[in-house]
């Protein structure tokens, strides 16, 4: 057995951050929420979360991730440190920064460097989320807001536009607004002067809202509305696309058995296959993670129970 510090240990039990926060709990806090993804093999993919200040302060930030224990807990003290400090500290953070907050003794490594460089490939994610908070999103803008002023088109205007005509193209905007068609600096960056807000932001953002519109109309169904099928397909949706990937590069995977009501819960049985059925993880940091998402994506109440 490898020996890590203490710390190390009592994060692999117990870790302080491990969890998420919403939009709604981020904008209490007069924050702005940044999740963002790193997707590498079965035992670095994270998804973290930061609620970030006006003054581009980290407020708070939690995490979550099918680690092993080491990772869990390396991930663990890289959000510790990032709460309090600044994006431009954050990403501007080393792996080293975390592997000496680990160290039980100032002169003792928490762990050998080369475990530390070769298995926390993750650390690039603190990079990611300084690049999508500076991101210009047009939820920031009212409405009325004025992105193109040669024409005086508002925000309004070029989003309803994107939606009734069905448009793809910056050109195919400026032809029904007008936007973007005379000095052009609204249409990207590059122009003759800077934006808050570019047309090709704007168009790329409405195209992503009119998906998740056209979602299948029972994902917008509370989850005690729908029927035993909706319920199964929302939840194999949910698999598909945050548990499945993991689990399959890890040589492993899982199905579902059943669903069962068991007021005020959802009992889902499932059963793990391949790599997965034979490790001990199965029944402890997996599953968990399993359940967590499934409880924030689909419904607060479901349980899952292995077979």
């Amino acid at each position: 057995m490898k020996e890590y510090s203490k710390k190390i240990n009592e994060r692999v039990e117990n870790p302080k951050h491990f969890g998420e926060i919403s939009k709604i709990e981020a904008e209490a806090l007069g924050c702005k929420l940044v999740v963002v993804d790193y997707e590498g093999n079965a035992n670095d993919t994270i998804r973290v979360y930061f609620a970030i200040t006006k003054d581009k302060n980290v407020f708070t930030a939690k995490f979550k991730s099918f680690s092993s224990g080491l990772i869990v807990a390396l991930n663990d003290m890289m959000i510790e440190l990032c709460i309090g400090k600044s994006i431009e500290k954050v990403s501007s953070m080393f792996k080293t920064d975390v592997e000496f907050a680990l160290r039980d003794e100032p002169q003792i490594p928490a762990l050998s460097i080369e475990e530390l460089h070769n298995g926390f490939l993750n650390f690039v994610i603190l990079k990611k989320v300084a690049l999508k908070f500076n991101e210009r999103n047009m939820e920031d803008f009212a409405d009325d807001y004025i992105v193109c002023e040669c024409a005086r088109v508002n925000l309004k205007t070029i989003k309803d536009a994107i939606k009734e005509f069905n448009l793809k193209t910056i050109e195919e905007i400026g032809e029904k607004t007008k936007a973007g068609i005379f000095c052009k600096s609204c249409r990207n960056e590059g122009g003759l002067e800077e934006k808050e807000i570019y047309l090709s932001d704007i168009l790329e953002q409405t195209l992503k809202e009119i998906e998740e519109e056209q979602a299948p109309s029972y994902m917008n169904s509370s989850f005690l509305e729908m029927t035993k099928e909706q319920k199964l397909e929302l939840i194999e949706d949910v698999l598909d696309d945050d548990i499945r990937p993991m689990l399959i590069m890890d040589g492993g995977n899982m199905e579902i058995l059943d669903l069962v009501e068991s007021k005020p819960h959802y009992d889902l049985y499932i059963r793990y296959l391949g790599a997965c059925s034979g490790c001990s993880a199965g029944s402890m940091g997996t599953l968990y993670a399993i359940e967590s998402i499934l409880q924030s994506k689909v419904d607060e109440n479901l349980r899952v129970l292995p077979i």
